[in-house]
């Protein structure tokens, strides 16, 4: 299955003009289709109000020249249609604006191998770019279990948390997209293309932002709401009172994916916004991967036992052969009436139940008396 040829040379035109999550665009693609806004555009008709703020962009866009450059650096536009096309992103239509941004994607440039209809449970992990080391040591257990595990770990490439979850993933062996606020043709941060090149070769890097495209702060804004929709939950490892990933864990929110936040020391600033995410019960509390897998899985699957302390001898004794046992003294042996006035239980239940604990190697008998074995200590 394949959006038609026209449509997709639409949609790349409109990718050029409109800034990513701009409501007036999606709104009019919606109503009335990409082809016919492009047509108004290129007619210098000003649907919506737009003309106005593309005019300058406009006479410069040539569509078919970007979809076949694009295709020569091993890039593919993704479009609704598609066979390809995340059928999960149409839930931004339905989930209103955040800072004035919103709606699907007009489409996704796509670089790498990695198909985004067979992202497997996909699980976004953000936080912080100022990470600490626990919050980064954190993140790539997370992102290592659940790539183990082959769900597909989707991040932003930038520095701190991101790079944590994407090389986390990969010590896994499992699948990592990287979503960016730029063309997919470009590195950044440019200390990341290593990384970035690796997951071309290997998973995906996606963006709403065609080839050459440079990242603004808006536009990091707008592809937040692209790495929650794409995936099923949001993990927040460490994030500031105002950080950006605190705006994906509000898309998350919006689009009832689930959301999770990793808990980090009272004192550590850039773990404040993560704890207001938990104050407020808006986030469930993860501590590792299998909390995530857990949460994220399909019922009965990854399912977590909790931890417990390994069972002692007399944690399995009823409540009166403890308190026998508590009397018992531990090196100089005693009689089982002195035993008795100490526990403050009859003599004869007494000695019925010394005889159970020296079934159970709990106390033993001497010529002084009775005692505490080694195992009972």
């Amino acid at each position: 299955m394949r959006a038609p040829d026209s449509e997709r040379l639409a949609r790349a035109a409109l990718s050029r003009l409109a800034e990513p999550g701009d409501p007036r665009m999606s709104s009019l693609v919606a109503e009335l289709g990409p082809e016919t806004v492009h047509r108004h555009l290129a007619e210098e008709r000003d649907v919506g109000g737009v003309l106005t703020d593309v005019a300058t962009r406009l006479r410069a866009i040539d569509p078919g020249r970007d979809l076949e450059r694009a295709e020569r650096l091993g890039i593919r536009f993704v479009v609704p249609g598609d066979a390809e096309w995340p059928a999960a992103l149409g839930d931004l239509d339905h989930c209103g604006l955040v800072h004035d941004r919103g709606g699907s994607p007009l489409g996704l440039w796509v670089r790498g191998p990695l198909r985004l209809d067979a992202l497997a449970t996909p699980v976004a992990i953000v936080g912080s770019r100022s990470a600490t080391s626990y919050g980064g040591e954190v993140a790539r257990e997370i992102a290592a279990h659940l790539g183990s595990a082959g769900v597909c770990v989707v991040s932003g490439a930038a520095f701190g948390i991101d790079q944590a979850a994407h090389r986390g993933a990969l010590a896994g062996g499992g699948p990592t997209v990287a979503v960016l606020a730029c063309g997919v043709d470009r590195a950044y941060p440019s200390a990341h293309k290593q990384l970035l090149d690796h997951l071309a070769q290997h998973g995906a890097v996606v963006s709403e932002l065609a080839p050459g495209c440079s990242p603004t702060r808006i536009r990091f804004l707008s592809r937040n709401r692209v790495i929650a929709a794409l995936t099923v939950g949001t993990v927040v490892v460490e994030a500031a009172v105002r950080s950006g990933a605190l705006n994906t864990a509000h898309w998350a929110d919006r689009l009832s994916r689930r959301l999770m936040g990793v808990p980090g020391p009272v004192t550590s600033a850039q773990s404040q916004g993560v704890h207001q995410l938990l104050r407020s019960g808006g986030a469930a509390v993860v501590t590792r991967g299998a909390d995530v897998a857990e949460l994220v899985g399909l019922s009965g699957q990854h399912l977590v036992t909790d931890d417990r302390v390994p069972t002692r001898p007399r944690d399995t004794l009823r409540p009166r052969e403890k308190q026998v046992l508590d009397a018992v003294p531990v090196h100089r042996g005693a009689g089982a009436d002195s035993i008795a006035r100490t526990a403050g239980i009859g003599l004869v239940e007494v000695r019925r139940v010394l005889g159970r604990l020296v079934e159970r190697g709990l106390v033993a008998r001497d010529d002084a008396g009775w005692r505490l074995t080694d195992a009972a200590r």
